[in-house]
């Protein structure tokens, strides 16, 4: 099941870039910072946006917002589907569910190969022992 995030939800600016561009990089804003409220969506399952949230990091702040900053690219266009394609991502991730562990135990044929190792270990360290003086 794909979610799908409506534009509305989402908020960009754009902010002057570092990197390559010369004289360009400048002048122009073409570095977006993408934004977007996870706390406060309505298209996101309350248990996708717990794993969103934990996923995000650093990029999370404190009252629930995702900000994105892509300046890869030297146009607003780039950067601005870099940022989407990010998000994308990142809830891609958030979806899927964590696999739940099934307890096992070792088989008993684990268990003895494991003992006979110990064992050939510890013949192996006993035999480094003191050479008896009684010549």
């Amino acid at each position: 099941m794909a979610i799908i995030i409506p534009e509305e939800e989402l908020s960009e600016t754009f902010v002057r870039a570092s990197g390559p561009g010369g004289q360009n990089v400048n002048k122009v804003s073409t570095a977006v910072q993408l934004r977007f409220d996870v706390r406060q969506s309505p298209s996101l399952p309350d248990d996708v946006a717990v794993r969103l949230m934990r996923l995000a990091g650093s990029r999370l702040t404190k009252d629930g917002v995702i900000v994105l900053t892509a300046d890869r690219f030297r146009t607003q266009d780039a950067n601005r589907s870099d940022a989407r394609a990010r998000l994308q991502a990142l809830v891609a991730a958030a979806e899927v569910r964590p696999v739940k562990r099934k307890p096992t135990r070792p088989s008993l044929g684990a268990k003895e190969r494991r003992l006979a190792g110990k064992a050939v270990r510890s013949g192996v360290k006993r035999a480094r022992g003191r050479v008896s003086g009684d010549d």
